[in-house]
């Protein structure tokens, strides 16, 4: 399944900034990350990016890749930038260091498309 041209663009900012966080925590750990306010906000800008890209792809695009957690990445973006209570700094480390890799996999076939 081809994405729609619109789904091309946000899949190529979704990789960007998934590109972006990992090099921004790279040689970091946990410690390191939580005592760097610059670093956490970085990470947090460019998942709303992420979010807000997945927001806007389209249903059928969705639909059709459905082993990505959507709602769960635009539920991150939501509590980020709406400021839902403290927005968990574990909650931020897990998804840049751990959670951030299988969604760029998942979407590597889709962003050689011509």
């Amino acid at each position: 399944m081809l994405p729609e041209d619109r789904d091309k663009a946000l899949i190529l900012d979704i990789i960007s900034a998934g590109e972006d966080i990992i090099s921004f925590i790279e040689g970091s750990d946990f410690r390191q990350f939580s005592e760097s306010k610059l670093l956490r906000y970085a990470v947090e800008r460019q998942l709303l990016v992420i979010g807000e890209a997945a927001r806007r792809l389209s249903r059928s695009f969705k639909d059709n890749v459905s082993e990505i957690p959507w709602e769960a990445i635009v539920g991150l973006r939501s509590i980020i930038a709406h400021d839902y209570g403290e927005v968990l700094t574990e909650r931020i480390w897990l998804v840049a260091s751990r959670d951030l890799n299988q969604l760029l996999k998942a979407l590597q076939p889709f962003s050689d498309f011509q």
